[in-house]
């Protein structure tokens, strides 16, 4: 008998396993559909030998110490600040925009006080933007929306930006200074081996059993289980009983290239003239010294793994008609972003994996009570990024 069923091995489910088992000495049975571990943050060496992101690049940032040193417990750090460039009129400019976008794409010297008068010369101000489109260009303008911002983001959501929700760009920053990291939380790096490594080292104990290529419906009434984590998507649980809930996915196309470097920054974003979104060069992440290289080009797509929730109101309240029955339910957690319908970057994952192992340790959630559906509060900072 094992005390619980874990559904899924990326971050939520890998983080409350180690936990239930090395903490609370619980047996966990831990079972993915994929072949591998990991989730989407999963990583291997393709045949040429180079370490790549199957699904794409993940940069771990966070400003919670606690996230930070509780993944250090399985992996050691190699320091790294990300750096995104976009193509846009013939020049890559840095992203988020600053002093230099705005200095190389219309020839200027602005310093950063007359960078500051320059957007609230372009500005469109708006009270209570209520899209996507309204935050940017009330933040930049019309111009600079239509060339940083309006095609990337009918390319990632199959929408244009007035269609779409004002958190999805809400927290996009715009700088007045030189800084061009895309990320400025307090803790920037990426796992030194690895993330399959700090997942292999964070499910390396004898109470944890995994299965692989296993569907959760196909062994969940035989093998015995007191309680169940449901990470998986919140509507598959419930055989779709109102409809799909609308998500945007990925497909990667991953190529090696017979040169040292293929390009100027990690990664590149093609907000116009390609029907991919952005490019990633991963030896910049990784620091493999190799004599090829290794990229990745990302088209968005509707069909597909899940990846996006679409943050439309018709689609919020598809999913309050899910939550109500989660809620209803009885012995099965929800945790994670695919069972909350909710986009979190890795850090915030591990940090609301984190919170209900400490609630089911304290016995806040007791055991046979009611489902949750742990929208937890987040630190601040962690609000999710359009990059992962």
């Amino acid at each position: 008998m094992f005390d619980y069923l874990i559904v899924g091995a990326g971050f939520a489910g890998s983080v409350l396993a180690e936990r239930l088992a090395r903490d609370g000495g619980k047996y966990i049975l831990l079972i993915d559909r994929r072949n591998h571990i990991g989730g989407n943050a999963y990583d291997h060496y393709n045949e040429d030998g180079i370490l790549v992101h199957k699904y794409g690049p993940h940069i771990f940032h966070t400003n919670s110490a606690n996230v930070f040193d509780y993944l250090s417990r399985f992996t050691k750090w190699r320091p790294y600040e990300h750096r995104v460039l976009a193509s846009v009129d013939g020049q890559l400019l840095p992203i988020p925009i600053n002093l230099d976008t705005i200095n190389r794409l219309y020839g200027l010297n602005l310093t950063s006080f007359q960078l500051a008068d320059f957007f609230n010369s372009v500005a469109e101000p708006r009270t209570g933007a209520r899209t996507s489109e309204e935050v940017i260009v009330s933040k930049v303008g019309r111009e600079l929306y239509e060339k940083f911002f309006r095609n990337y983001t009918r390319k990632q959501w199959g929408l244009d930006p007035s269609e779409l929700d004002a958190s999805v760009t809400a927290r996009v920053p715009t700088r007045t200074n030189r800084d061009d990291r895309y990320f400025t939380d307090t803790y920037q790096a990426m796992p030194l081996l690895g993330y399959t490594r700090m997942f292999e080292n964070m499910l390396d104990h004898p109470k944890i059993k995994i299965l692989l290529n296993t569907d959760y419906k196909e062994i969940r009434d035989c093998i015995p289980h007191r309680e169940v984590i449901f990470t998986g998507p919140v509507d598959e649980f419930f055989d779709f009983r109102f409809g799909k809930l609308p998500y945007r996915s990925l497909e990667f196309r991953h190529e090696t290239r017979n040169v040292r470097v293929f390009q100027p920054a990690p990664v590149i974003n093609y907000p116009n003239e390609h029907p991919f979104t952005r490019v990633t060069e991963f030896k910049y992440l990784t620091g493999q010294e190799h004599s090829k290289t290794s990229i990745v080009y990302e088209y968005p797509c509707s069909e597909g793994d899940p990846y996006y929730p679409v943050p439309r109101p018709e689609n919020s309240e598809l999913y309050a008609r899910y939550k109500e029955l989660a809620g209803a339910a009885t012995g099965v957690y929800f945790v994670g972003r695919l069972a909350t319908y909710r986009y979190y970057n890795m850090d915030q994952v591990t940090a609301q994996a984190l919170t209900v192992y400490s609630k089911i340790r304290s016995g806040w959630v007791s055991s046979g009570s009611a489902a949750r559906l742990l929208h937890l509060p987040l630190e601040r900072g962690h609000e999710a990024s359009l990059n992962r």
